[in-house]
């Protein structure tokens, strides 16, 4: 197999697809939302989970103050939104009425909301800041997730392709693409005729 020749970088955060999640914090009465792409798993038992938000950000004081979050996964048609609550602060208007974003409260948090339009739903309670740099990450314990009911079968298993979940490229946002394999198939037997 021929080698690709490449091309040297300095230092930088090149690392995609990414989900382009919307962070909604606060209080139900008083929310914001913040569209953050630092984020991820970070451990199965139990379910953790990371944000990473600038200092002078208006969310990371909510974050300081209240120690909750949720991560709403959304799909491809609310790319406009999702890009909105990015550009604008929450200082200057309620991003769940200028989006029209319905919220609910969550149901593991003291008074959080979720942003009921995501297909996606993990409520999250900080567990510790760690202060890196640029940003502040947030590591949390997920303690309750949702999901819109279309995505489960009738055995219980969540099919996420049916969500159409957004994703951000190194300054774009895309759609999910195509099938290509499932998760151990390049070690899987194949059947015999």
């Amino acid at each position: 197999m021929a080698m690709n020749e490449k091309t040297k970088l300095n230092p930088g955060t090149l690392m995609g697809p990414l989900p382009p999640a919307l962070v909604s914090l606060g209080t139900f009465e008083k929310p914001n939302i913040i569209t953050v792409a630092w984020t991820g798993i970070i451990n199965s038992k139990p379910p953790m989970t990371y944000i990473s938000v600038r200092p002078e950000r208006y969310s990371h004081k909510l974050l300081q103050e209240k120690g909750e979050f949720v991560i709403n996964l959304p799909s491809s048609s609310l790319a406009r939104r999702v890009d909105l609550c990015g550009m604008k602060t929450g200082l200057k208007g309620d991003k769940f009425k200028i989006c029209g974003f319905t919220k609910t409260k969550a149901e593991k948090l003291s008074d959080c909301p979720v942003i009921s339009d995501c297909p996606v739903n993990l409520e999250c309670k900080v567990t510790e800041v760690k202060k890196l740099g640029s940003h502040d990450m947030f590591l949390a314990e997920i303690v309750g997730v949702s999901v819109d009911s279309d995505l489960v079968d009738e055995k219980g298993r969540v099919d996420l392709k049916k969500a159409d979940l957004l994703a951000y490229l190194h300054g774009e946002y895309r759609a999910t693409g195509r099938k290509i394999g499932d998760f151990g198939f390049s070690v899987k037997k194949k059947n015999k005729p």
